[in-house]
């Protein structure tokens, strides 16, 4: 008996999450301020916006940040906007890793759920990047290095020319 619930409990959520709506290349990326209540989310219209989901215990998530950091030193200025969104249950796990990265870009407690309850990101770290009108462009699983990085950066540079 116990076998068959658990077997029932497991597949229901399976479906569950698979039955979750995640964004899609071409969809409009929704108000981010509405979906980070209390965080100050910078002007994002007319910009290449690039959207991180990150926890404190993901590896990939950490050595993404230098990457995130080379990129917004090198295209901050001509339109590129780096918000990255922390999932962490815990705050103070979410603080800690922030000060000890020291991000120059926005970095988001999604104390809420609401962010990732949109983008339900499939994996840590995740990242939606949009063109400047709006549109997600590119949708990342995972960081692999420099193998990722440059990819990034071919893709922004194209969204930027646009």
């Amino acid at each position: 008996m116990k076998t068959i619930l658990l077997t029932t409990v497991v597949t229901c959520s399976l479906l569950m999450h698979s039955m979750a709506k995640e964004p899609s290349v071409g969809q409009a990326l929704p108000s981010l301020s509405q979906l980070l209540p209390g965080s100050s989310v910078p002007k994002t219209k007319g910009k290449v916006v690039l959207v991180d989901f990150w926890a404190s215990w993901c590896a990939p998530c950490k050595a993404s940040f230098p990457c995130f950091t080379r990129l917004h030193n090198k295209y901050a200025s001509k339109g590129l906007v780096i918000i990255a969104i922390g999932v962490d249950e815990d705050v103070r796990k979410y603080k800690a890793f922030a000060a000890k990265n020291k991000a120059p870009f926005l970095l988001a407690h999604d104390s809420s759920h609401k962010a990732a309850a949109f983008f339900n990101p499939p994996t840590m770290p995740s990242s939606y990047l949009v063109d400047r009108k709006g549109v997600i462009r590119h949708i990342h699983k995972g960081f692999k290095g420099k193998k990722t990085e440059a990819l990034y950066e071919k893709e922004i540079i194209a969204l930027l020319g646009k």
